[in-house]
């Protein structure tokens, strides 16, 4: 509705009215009114309002009709209501009761289209406020919607409250309690400080700057002071409201006790006779209930106690060596700050610890009072008692009789006043010219440690003159008090009764709220703001909501505080009623155990009488119980449906990422890393469904994440602007659990691109285990969800919250800008029961501007939502998106797949270690570090990178630690190492969230240099943590940009850097610092280490495949293993590196161990075989000693024999997956001293060959078909390559590998020949041998020169091989699948 086509009419007006009406002329509005008694009008027409001579006058044309009424009227409010038009919403301003309001409502539900809201409207009270109104609206939906309009002109600070009555009514009570314990608890204190001395003004003017302050007190007690006539009205009023208080808590079985001794001294205020006077003012009242003339103290030269401690500044005596006793949470701090201010400080306390603490800041410390108190000018006591300071004054090893003569002590404590007069008279009865200053203290342990207490100090000026110098070092705020010794703990003992009373008061109302069904938090808020508010129940209310009990000031010093108020008021002959119940409510926890938690928990007093619970924390919950109370998912998925597909496209998807973590459910999409409009341009002319734009702006200061914002934005509206057809909406893809610059960076992007229809808030993502469940974000751990609020990450040093419930979430951020109550929501029985269809329709109906927080726990809810954003944007909306992970995806439609490995991408075995770099530091990253390091610390070269040095150090120290890193971790790379570059652990932070992010900025950037100089192409690099991740990709590996290619696992993201980063090929893993169990890094480590050699039986079963064969080849020292390593790798060459038994009596465990590190660090695959193992003993080691395949050697035996030799070691080797091949037939020559004559030799007979496959169960068979070991005859080879032909026939049938020993020699026809016939194993050595034996007939210079020319003149032989064998450039070509290992085992069954 047009405001200016509005009319207002108002029925009955009071001074608030009056207010209202303004704030609506000047919003356009028409007002108009009646009054019956007319004292208002002539002010309400002199402001532009038009004066009515009825009720229906007045709301005659009306579309909103403000009904103002002090009383309970109902009768009243029913008449004014009659006779209204159709369309007409009521808006009671009064403070009726919700039974009142729904009788109200009852009465005009007949009547056509006349809606009822209920509002609480007042006035707010607060330093940013400016006294701006505050309405609490209720009603039904319906009702709040068509006068949302109307409140929206009066203030932005409505809170609506749907579908409920009477809730401003409830506030309001809270209120009512509040003000008039208040108002009584300021009387007692006022009166008692007169009586004890103090002049009422310097008291009221030290008491409204204190812990004891409220709102009523500051306000009030002027008026009680001046008698001012105001106050009779106020306390009338607020004895009716008190009234009104008893009756509703009544109603509900909820004791006050507070209240009600008030409400009793209210009833004397209003009604007690005073020297015959029938209605008297309330100071006279209570001027003769207390039995003194409180105007008369008023009127009494006053002075000011802050200019008499600032003339004490000035000439107080200089002091060098202080003593101190008592190192409790404030005295340390006090003591501390001394030694900061110059002070020579000797401390002690009975608390050992804590004296040692003390030491290490470079105080003294001394082992009893008595020896701290030599020699010292000044010795200031702060213990908790009495007691103790008598203890540790005249106690044994007391400090009276050490301190010095003319010394000044200073009584920190909180004592009574009595026992500080008693005290410093037996001082001056004592024997030394010791001086006392009574000098209680107030601010907390921080401000003791950082020097601003508040000081109340009184004695003689002596004693001052000689303390002075101490307490102005201790104080923000120093008051000089008149009176003597006990006149400052008097000023104190007034400020811990209204401190205890508003404690105690505070529980109270916000126990009482909670039993009429009011939310806690929201209470809190609203009192915030109201003339209730007191500064204890802002300081500790919010201990109640979170039920944080850690003890700041603990019940037990209040029940000794108000302990003291109660006996000196005695001794005063000053009732102090409400008092005395309050004190009695703090000995009631006590006895109850609570002693030692918080003041605040006293609110577990009435929790437990009455069994209604205060706190504001949401409950943790179980995950299995949640998920299955919710309705079934939406039967379909509605981003299936072909018309949702065919607009995908109508919109790009531009998300822009504060880290590199939000690619965590996308695959097949582009990241880029920079954004001029020129790339932009070139991006958009791609017609892509989506594209990430990383900002990583998480790791940059507000103002920098709103110019980048702005920036980006900008550049995507030129960019669009050239690409015709282009439009596009934007997502600001934040952590999932709301950390990031919100609403910072979302207002800036609306500063460019204009008002959005809608602000989208939607953190859920399944693959993190984060929930939105009624407005509330949940983070699962394990089997429970717990509030998001709850958890480390809402302790975040930058970003931390408080609030769980996502509405509350946005106004905590905003700061109130946008309330809780202003924003809307989409539930999940909404997606699951009604669908896109009504998503769509409440998203157009939203008011433009609005804020809509999306709740979801499955992707099926995402994808409904999704599908009616879409449908909205068709209609014209535009929405600008604050999400996490799981909505891209579903707003894009992509269509998951599972986490890719390795062999998915081709990835064959490396030379080089891969690259871990660690920089989160959330708990979960810890653990999943510890975890990693638990399972796989003895395969990883662990670097940690020194927090302190490289950013709280010098220049120096940073550069060196960085070098120190990068230079490890270059040579564990090379060592192929894997590498784990990890922060130290522990945590440093700032005292401000821009100095953390500083010091955030300093560790990432060392991150970025250590990687930046790792020149050795690491294997794979896994960067965790979302900054670490970022900086590391776009600062040290300098990529511009990246396509996502899948996931290594459940929401980490694995990239493909562009082809103009350092390192284009390699893996790059997105680890975030807040996704996976313990084991989550772990996992993903263990699949991208290196792969396990594989084995021979797969090397063999390739070759195979390919038609070829591989070269055996026997090696005897360091030389020949590289020359067969070099070879492959050279001619990319599968290879096997061969040990005879002759060769391993020489070489010994050295020579296995170097072949086998060989293996597994070359870059092509290689496997390490026991050639003939002609011995059961050798074999058996072999076995255990790591070879990939073993030659079991029975051919010298008879059949029978060579079958169970062989079987036997068969059957050990299969159970660890070893090859086990085995010869049949006997083959003459002599190799490495083993002879086999002619006479001795035998070809393989077919039949024979048959029976010893079968009962041996081998995976290769050497034959023997005429071929030799060593040099063939000079006729040469003469090969039965018909034998041949049969025996490979029979081996196809068995599974079973052809090997041929004896290749030396042979043609290359005629090894060709003997491939084609099926042999894919060859056994060469004597060629490599001579070529070896060769050149060491050259002369060399020294052994380096001898050790290269033997191995380049074997890798000339063996490259040839490779090369007649076929097996050379075969690694290409491989699958990476064909290259894992494999069980021999499993074969067997198979």
């Amino acid at each position: 509705m047009e405001n200016r086509t509005v009319v207002v009419g108002f029925v009955g007006l009071d001074k608030l009215s009056l207010k209202i009406a303004f704030s609506l002329i000047r919003s356009g509005y028409r007002v108009q009114a009646y009054q019956e008694d007319g004292s208002f009008l002539k002010e309400f027409c002199d402001l532009g309002g038009a004066r009515c001579q009825s009720p229906v006058d007045a709301t005659r044309d009306a579309s909103v009709a403000i009904i103002a009424n002090d009383g309970d009227d109902i009768a009243y409010i029913l008449s004014a209501i009659e006779g209204m038009d159709k369309g007409t919403v009521v808006i009671i301003q009064s403070q009726l009761s919700p039974g009142q309001v729904q009788k109200i409502e009852k009465n005009i539900s007949e009547k056509e289209d006349v809606a009822l809201v209920d509002a609480y409207i007042f006035e707010g009270y607060a330093e940013t406020m400016d006294r701006d109104i505050i309405v609490i609206a209720s009603g039904k939906k319906p009702a709040l919607e068509r006068a949302g309009p109307c409140l929206s002109a009066l203030t932005d600070k409505v809170h609506y409250f749907e579908n409920e009555v009477g809730v401003g009514s409830k506030f309001k009570w809270v209120n009512d309690l509040l003000e008039s314990i208040h108002l009584v608890a300021s009387v007692e204190a006022t009166f008692l400080g007169a009586r004890a001395g103090l002049h009422p003004s310097i008291l009221y003017d030290i008491i409204s700057n204190a812990a004891g302050s409220s709102r009523i007190f500051v306000e009030m007690i002027p008026k009680l002071l001046t008698d001012d006539s105001l106050l009779i009205n106020y306390v009338n009023s607020l004895l009716k409201d008190a009234k009104s208080v008893m009756d509703a808590a009544k109603a509900v079985t909820f004791p006050l006790p507070l209240l009600a001794v008030a409400y009793q001294q209210l009833i004397n205020g209003c009604f007690m006779k005073v020297e015959g006077e029938l209605s008297p003012s309330p100071t006279k009242v209570y001027e003769k209930m207390f039995g003194m003339n409180i105007r008369d103290a008023t009127n009494q030269p006053s002075y000011d106690p802050s200019e008499l401690a600032r003339e004490l500044t000035a000439t107080a005596e200089s002091v060098k060596k202080i003593g101190f006793i008592g190192l409790g949470a404030m005295g340390f701090g006090m003591a501390s700050h001394l030694l900061k201010s110059g002070f020579s400080v000797v401390a002690y306390d009975v608390y050992k610890p804590t004296l040692v603490k003390f030491s290490e800041l470079g105080g003294l410390i001394g082992t009893s009072p008595q020896e701290i108190s030599q020699e010292v000018e000044v010795l200031l006591i702060m213990v908790a008692t009495e007691a103790q300071a008598e203890s540790v004054l005249y106690g044994d090893n007391g400090a009276l009789s050490a301190l010095p003569d003319g010394a000044s002590i200073i009584l920190c404590s909180t004592v009574s006043p009595g026992y500080v007069t008693e005290l410093e008279q037996r001082l001056k009865d004592g024997s030394k010219d010791l001086k006392l200053v009574d000098a209680p203290v107030s601010g907390g342990v921080i401000r003791a440690a950082e020097g601003t207490l508040t000081i109340m100090a009184s004695g003689t000026n002596e004693a001052l003159q000689g303390a002075g110098s101490v307490l102005s070092a201790l104080s923000e705020k120093l008051y000089i008090i008149k009176g003597g010794c006990g006149a400052a703990s008097s000023v104190k003992m007034v400020n811990q009764l209204l401190a205890g009373v508003h404690i105690a008061s505070s529980a109270e109302a916000i126990a009482f709220g909670a039993r009429i069904g009011i939310k806690t938090r929201k209470l809190f808020e609203i009192i915030q703001h109201s003339r209730g508010y007191s500064w204890m129940f802002g300081n500790r209310v919010p201990h109640m909501l979170e039920s944080d009990y850690q003890p700041y000031s603990a019940i037990d010093i209040f029940v000794k505080d108000l302990g003291i108020v109660c006996n000196e008021s005695s001794k005063m002959k000053i009732p102090v009623h409400v008092s005395v119940i309050a004190h009695q409510l703090f000995i009631s926890g006590s006895a109850s155990g609570w002693g030692r938690y918080d003041d605040s928990a006293v609110v577990k007093v009435y929790e437990t009488l009455t069994g209604v619970k205060v706190e504001g924390k949401h409950a943790i919950l179980s995950t299995e119980d949640v998920l299955k109370s919710l309705p079934d998912e939406f039967g379909e998925n509605p981003m299936e449906n072909q018309d949702i597909i065919g607009n995908l496209n109508s919109k790009v998807l531009v998300v822009l990422d504060d880290d590199p973590t939000g690619t965590q459910t996308v695959h097949d999409i582009q990241v880029l890393t920079e954004w001029s409009t020129e790339t932009l341009v070139e991006q958009f002319q791609k017609k892509p469904t989506c594209f990430f734009i990383l900002t990583n702006s998480r790791a940059l200061s507000s103002d920098k994440a709103v110019s980048l914002t702005k920036e980006i934005c900008k550049n995507l509206e030129a960019a669009a602007k050239q690409v015709d057809g282009t439009s596009f909406t934007v997502v600001l893809r934040g952590d999932s659990t709301l950390r990031g610059h919100f609403p910072e960076e979302a207002d800036a992007a609306v500063s460019v691109l204009g008002e959005m229809d809608a602000w989208i808030i939607c953190p859920f993502f399944l693959q993190g285990g984060r929930y939105t469940i009624n407005d509330v974000h949940y983070v699962a751990d394990s089997d429970r969800l717990i509030p998001a609020g709850e958890t480390e990450f809402a302790k975040d040093a930058s970003f931390g919250y408080k609030s769980s419930n996502l509405k509350e979430w946005v106004e905590e951020k905003t700061k109130g800008r946008i309330p809780a109550s202003s924003v809307s929501s989409i539930s999940i029985d909404h997606l699951r029961r009604e669908g896109p269809d009504s998503v769509c329709k409440h998203l157009c109906n939203l008011k433009k501007g609005s804020v809509c927080i999306v709740n979801a726990a499955s992707d099926r809810d995402m994808a409904v939502f999704a599908a009616g954003m879409i449908e909205a944007e068709r209609k014209g909306k535009r929405f600008l998106c604050r999400t996490a992970a799981s909505f891209v995806s579903a707003r894009i439609a992509i269509i998951p797949k599972p986490p890719l490995q390795p062999k998915d991408l081709g990835i064959k075995r490396d030379s080089c270690g891969g690259l871990i770099v660690v920089g989160s530091y959330v708990p979960k990253t810890t653990k999943q570090v510890e975890e990693l390091l638990s399972q796989f610390g003895a395969n990883l070269k662990v670097i940690e990178m020194s927090v302190d040095k490289v950013s709280m150090k010098s220049l120096e120290e940073r550069e060196g630690e960085i070098c120190r890193a990068s230079e490890m971790a270059n040579a564990s790379i090379r060592a192929f190492k894997d590498t784990l570059i990890i922060t130290s652990r522990k945590l440093i932070t700032g005292k401000t969230p821009e100095e953390s992010l500083d010091i955030n900025y300093k560790v990432s950037s060392a991150l970025v240099d250590i990687v930046r100089r790792i020149d050795t192409r690491p294997r794979y690099i896994i960067a965790k943590g979302g900054i670490t991740s970022s900086d590391v990709a776009t600062k040290a590996l300098k990529a511009k940009s990246a396509t996502v290619i899948g996931q290594a696992l459940p929401g980490v993201p694995l990239w493909q850097l562009g082809p103009e980063s350092k390192h284009p090929s390699v893996p790059y893993i997105v680890f975030p610092g807040n996704v996976g169990d313990n084991e989550a890094l772990a996992k993903v480590a263990e699949t991208w280490a290196q792969p396990p050699r594989c084995s021979t039986k797969q090397l063999l079963d390739n070759a195979e495949k390919g038609g070829y064969a591989i070269g055996a080849f026997n090696v005897y020292n360091m030389e020949g293993v590289e020359a067969v390593i070099s070879a492959a790798e050279a001619e990319s060459s599968p290879a096997i590196l061969q040990i005879h038994p002759g060769s391993l009596k020489e070489g010994g465990l050295p020579l296995i161990s170097c072949c086998l590190s060989a293996a597994d660090r070359a870059r092509v695959p290689i496997t390490v075989h026991f050639d003939h193992g002609s011995s059961k003993s050798d074999l058996l080691d072999a076995l255990e000693l790591g070879f990939d395949s073993v030659m079991a050697d029975g051919s010298h035996l008879p059949l029978d024999e060579n079958i169970m030799y062989t079987k036997f070691i068969s059957s050990l080797a299969c159970e660890k997956g070893i090859l086990v091949e085995a010869e049949l037939g006997r083959l003459s020559g002599t190799e490495d001293g083993l002879t086999v004559e002619e006479y001795e030799s035998k070809l393989t007979d077919v039949a024979q060959a048959a029976k010893f496959m079968d009962e041996t169960k081998i995976d290769a068979l050497a034959v023997c078909i005429g071929n030799v070991h060593g040099k063939y005859p000079p006729g040469g080879p003469n090969l039965r390559l018909d034998l041949l032909k049969e025996l490979r026939e029979l081996t196809m049938k068995k599974g079973v590998s052809l090997v041929l020993h004896g290749a030396s020699g042979l043609s290359q026809d005629l090894v060709k020949e003997c491939i084609n016939l099926g042999v894919r194993k060859f056994n060469v050595n004597t060629e490599v041998r001579s070529a070896y034996m060769e050149s060491l007939k050259k002369p060399q210079k020294d052994l380096v020169q001898v050790m290269a020319s033997a191995k380049e003149a074997m890798k000339v032989v063996i490259s040839e091989k490779m090369h007649l064998f076929g097996s050379a450039g075969k690694v290409l070509v491989t699958s990476a699948e064909a290259l894992l290992p494999r069980s021999r085992s499993k074969k067997k069954t198979e």
